[in-house]
């Protein structure tokens, strides 16, 4: 348990670092609110499938991490940021802006809503992960260039 504590305040320690470094760029913001997202969604679908044991505390984790960054993952685009030589993001999320944040704030509900009632055990994940994965989905089949 101790081991948990230092490696999860390890983690935000980092996790502070890099924010500051990313305040001034909000392609690198994004990237990194989407691979904290990747690895929440990581965490959980390893729960579902049986790969990983049953972990309430990394659950608890991960719907907060997926529920955090729906709160300020569509201000980290701003106008005049459409393009950059390593980015997925899709000229249309500044052309459809509104429907955008929309999809965001959705993941974010699901999130809360799963938090909400917390899963138990295996399937409870599993369960749960049908409608966050839809909401991840319906955002990345819209915004997400593929590369």
């Amino acid at each position: 348990m101790k081991l948990k504590t230092i490696a999860a305040a390890a983690a935000l320690a980092v996790l502070g670092a890099s924010a500051v470094v990313a305040a001034d760029d909000p392609q690198v913001a994004r990237q990194q609110m989407m691979k904290k997202v990747g690895g929440a969604m990581g965490a959980l679908a390893g729960i579902a499938k049986g790969e990983k044991p049953y972990d309430a505390e990394i659950v608890k984790a991960s719907l907060t991490t997926m529920s955090d960054v729906s709160k300020s993952f569509a201000d980290q685009f701003p106008a005049g940021t459409e393009s950059g030589a390593e980015t997925e993001a899709s000229p249309k999320i500044w052309e459809s802006m509104d429907d955008f944040k929309s999809k965001t704030t959705q993941l974010g509900k699901e999130a809360e809503t799963v938090l909400a009632s917390l899963p138990g055990d295996q399937a409870g994940v599993a369960a749960a992960l049908g409608p966050i994965g839809k909401s991840c989905a319906s955002c990345h089949e819209t915004y997400r260039l593929k590369k």
